[in-house]
């Protein structure tokens, strides 16, 4: 199994506290909306003062996309982490494992999804959500690259790019159709079910 680098204690401190901020922030925004919350009032909440709170944010936006930086950081470490000799597929399903709890814990789905509609209708964080949802894939990208071709060097093969995108339309595939399920289920066999559909060679590195 590959070795994952420890977080710097640093880094550690400033996740978990952006991590506080955020809920904290949340819960102000779902409480009065997100327009009508304001920097001091979540810095209050916080009990920090404003300008402790541009240290780990820059403005109100960067605190409800920067979930997603944290996001694509989880990611990348869970795929670090996997064995080197597990076929990419089964790494990239093993990393999705993470999104189960926002899935299927009834708080966190109705939290997450009342802050996906805050992104949805607000234009300027609907773009930047776009964003740094294309950051995820990227960080992903250029680790299977590696798996695949054992080099760190970038590669023209589109293979790392559409298993990777692939991946993540079997999830939001599977995301849509438990949503819409009477969820007897857990979201994660649906989850099993949409990665089956798609084998993946990685001989040829093709779909």
């Amino acid at each position: 199994m590959i070795e994952p680098k420890p977080v710097p204690i640093r880094e550690r401190t400033r996740r978990l506290a952006q991590t506080e901020l955020t809920s904290v922030a949340q819960d102000l925004f779902l409480a009065q909306g997100y327009e009508d919350t304001t920097v001091d009032q979540i810095a209050a909440a916080a009990g920090m003062s404003k300008r402790t709170f541009f240290r780990y944010f820059p403005s109100k936006d960067d605190l409800v996309i920067g979930k997603y930086d944290l996001f694509a950081d989880r990611m990348a470490e869970a795929l670090d982490a996997r064995p080197e000799d597990e076929p990419v597929w089964q790494s990239l399903r093993r990393v999705f494992d993470i999104t189960l709890d926002y899935v299927e814990d009834p708080h966190q789905r109705a939290r997450n999804e009342a802050m996906e509609e805050i992104v949805r209708s607000t234009p300027q964080l609907h773009a930047r959500y776009l964003e740094k949802m294309q950051r995820v894939q990227q960080l992903l990208i250029g680790r299977v690259a590696t798996r695949l071709t054992g080099q760190d060097a970038p590669t023209s093969d589109p293979a790392p790019a559409a298993i990777v995108g692939a991946a993540f339309a079997c999830m939001q595939a599977a995301h849509q159709a438990w949503s819409t399920s009477d969820k007897n289920e857990p979201f994660g066999r649906y989850l099993d079910r949409a990665m089956a559909t798609i084998r993946v060679d990685e001989t040829t590195r093709t779909l």
